[in-house]
């Protein structure tokens, strides 16, 4: 930020594990803003939070988007709200940072992205897939790029988590866990994904209307087929791993990135492993990287490229797709299903 620049006055809205991490780094580790505003449909915990950061509430959202101490807008509440508060931030000029997914539906996404591209206020938008600024990601995509293992052929992914949440349903673990991955693969390939296809082994403990663990299968318009296996009830930690293998060698994201290994003189010969027990100690960076981005482009300084409004439409295409998928499944065997953006 130049000399005599304003800090970026910014309002989070919505005070749960990623709103209250958003809000801390934005108020401690990111340069060029200062956090005005919090808002959570728990009153008091935002009134909490704002004592911690010395930040003010407001009474809901869209009460904090008009506020005029708020110059650009963190959305991190319930997924459903997420289309009126991107709309709202963006009627108001305001630059957003919405965390995925931009809608809960693809027909709402797409509704939301004609109607800022019509008014002109796509560049306000940003989506928040970490991933694009994750150090061993973008190390990873740097390596594709250079060439390091010729041609990709083939692209093996995990998402695993310590267990699934309250409520969670076998299509959530497509539009919230792997909605991830379908950004992140046409990103790191540079290729857009064409099909998916779902298929399901024997379901882990999640409960019988949990269909976990989950395969999806993803094939880019660059010929390059991709595996991802989804399993939020893993237990035995956060985990999320890829490797590209291409017809000159392999390169896979260094498990030192999110956990620690050990290997000890013992009876057994054991090698042990120690995971965190969810996503923010494994992407802590990642976040703090993509709010100095964001908060950067809004001050028109060099910033790494974040992921825009349409690029949220084509990550729910492909989980709609998956989604399709699932539902026509017969023992656990979907079809290949193409992927078709709204226009």
């Amino acid at each position: 930020m130049s000399a005599g620049t304003r800090p970026l006055r910014v309002g989070v809205v919505g005070c749960g594990v990623m709103g209250t991490d958003h809000a801390r780094l934005l108020a401690r580790q990111v340069s060029g803003a200062v956090l005005t505003r919090l808002t959570d449909l728990d009153a008091g915990r935002a009134r909490s939070l704002a004592t911690e950061l010395g930040a003010r509430t407001s009474a809901d959202g869209p009460s904090l988007i008009a506020e005029d101490d708020v110059d650009a807008v963190v959305v991190a509440s319930a997924d459903a709200t997420h289309s009126a508060l991107v709309l709202a931030a963006a009627a108001a000029g305001k630059p957003v940072l919405c965390e995925k997914p931009l809608a809960p539906s693809l027909q709402e996404a797409a509704r939301v992205v004609r109607s800022l591209e019509a008014d002109g206020a796509e560049r306000l938008v940003t989506l928040g897939f970490m991933r694009r600024v994750d150090p061993a990601h973008v190390e990873l995509r740097d390596a594709l790029r250079s060439g390091a293992v010729g041609t990709p052929l083939l692209v093996h992914g995990t998402s695993r988590g310590v267990s699934a949440g309250p409520g969670a349903t076998s299509e959530g673990l497509i539009t919230g866990s792997f909605v991830h991955e379908a950004d992140s693969v046409p990103w790191l390939l540079g290729s857009p994904v064409t099909h998916v296809c779902w298929q399901a082994p024997r379901r882990s403990a999640g409960g019988p209307e949990l269909q976990d663990p989950q395969l999806l299968l993803l094939r880019t318009a660059d010929g390059v087929l991709t595996t991802v296996d989804v399993l939020l009830g893993a237990r035995y930690g956060y985990d999320i791993c890829c490797e590209v293998v291409g017809d000159a060698g392999a390169v896979a994201l260094s498990g030192a990135t999110h956990a620690t290994s050990l290997t000890t003189r013992s009876a057994d010969l054991l090698r042990t492993s120690a995971y965190a027990a969810d996503w923010r100690p494994r992407f802590a960076e990642a976040y703090r990287r993509e709010l100095q981005a964001w908060v950067d482009g809004v001050h028109g300084l060099p910033a790494p490229a974040l992921a825009t409004a349409r690029d949220g439409l084509v990550a729910a295409a492909v989980c709609d797709a998956a989604v399709g998928s699932m539902r026509a499944a017969v023992d656990g065997a979907g079809p290949w299903v193409p992927v078709v953006v709204p226009a």
